[in-house]
């Protein structure tokens, strides 16, 4: 992403990647349901700019709490240009704004600090945050069941997080950053991880093994969630757990040992997916 956050009249039209397997996916919904989701896509977009490059850390800070202010200005009726595309959304499917001040405070995580080998419970919070919290706001534009909708929202969330986590770990190093949790380093002999310590350490295979273990665990349930809900409702979330997957199986396959190549799952795999679950 660019060095600045997002300009305030682009924030309301940005799209996802062409191609993007969150873009196939929200290409099949209903116009209205996809409207919606892209516009929530804008606003997280948005806040990960400022996260992750949206200059000194104060600025950052000063920013994101622009944002809360902002979301609360739209549920008080009276929002600010850049969240007006939200408004729609939230009067037609019950958007919460917990969830959208979540989401935010799981972006202000990655603004105040670096984070380094987070505990358990810490990663556990911030992948709710920046992923459930996503999962909650789509599975009510999706139309699923409250109960359901939400316990999909928190086993998916955190499937999808700890597989970007594991694809993303080199990238994340060059941050300073390591998503890997404490605990399993802990485990492994590695008392004070660094982002390089940790990805040279020769024990980083059972620690990288030990969270795919638990991103499967979450795959599983979050089928099983999906199994029992219309195939309408769960199209978008079939895709996307289709296609995460894949990219959690790449890199298991591919291993830990250094160098790491990127990998990428191959486009007929790809469009197996999208044709398996694209189809109601």
């Amino acid at each position: 992403m660019s060095a600045t956050a997002i300009p305030a009249a682009a924030e309301a039209t940005a799209l996802p990647a062409a191609g993007s397997s969150f873009y196939t996916a929200m290409r099949l919904l209903p116009p209205e349901r996809r409207e919606a989701m892209y516009a929530v896509y804008a606003f997280c977009r948005s806040v990960d700019d400022v996260a992750d490059d949206g200059g000194a850390r104060e600025v950052r800070a000063a920013e994101l709490d622009r944002w809360r202010a902002d979301i609360d200005a739209l549920y008080a009726g009276n929002p600010a240009p850049r969240v007006e595309p939200l408004a729609g959304p939230v009067k037609q499917f019950g958007l919460k704004r917990q969830d959208f001040q979540d989401v935010i405070d799981g972006m202000a995580m990655d603004a105040v600090e670096d984070i380094v080998a987070p505990s358990e419970q810490k990663l556990d919070l911030y992948c709710d945050r920046v992923a459930s919290a996503v999962g909650r706001l789509s599975v009510r534009i999706f139309g699923m069941p409250e109960e359901d909708g939400i316990k999909l929202a928190w086993h998916q969330g955190r499937a999808l997080q700890l597989t970007n986590i594991l694809r993303d770990i080199d990238e994340d190093a060059e941050r300073g950053r390591l998503y890997l949790p404490l605990e399993k380093f802990q485990a492994v002999g590695l008392k004070h991880p660094t982002p390089q310590s940790a990805l040279t350490h020769p024990r980083l295979a059972e620690v990288c093994a030990g969270v795919a273990a638990e991103a499967q665990a979450h795959y599983r349930a979050t089928w099983e969630i999906i199994g029992r809900n219309s195939r309408s409702a769960t199209k978008a979330a079939r895709l996307m757990a289709g296609a995460y997957s894949l990219y959690l199986d790449a890199v298991v396959k591919r291993g830990w040992q250094a160098p790491r190549a990127r990998v990428k799952p191959g486009k007929l795999s790809l469009i197996g997916v999208a044709l398996r679950h694209g189809i109601v």
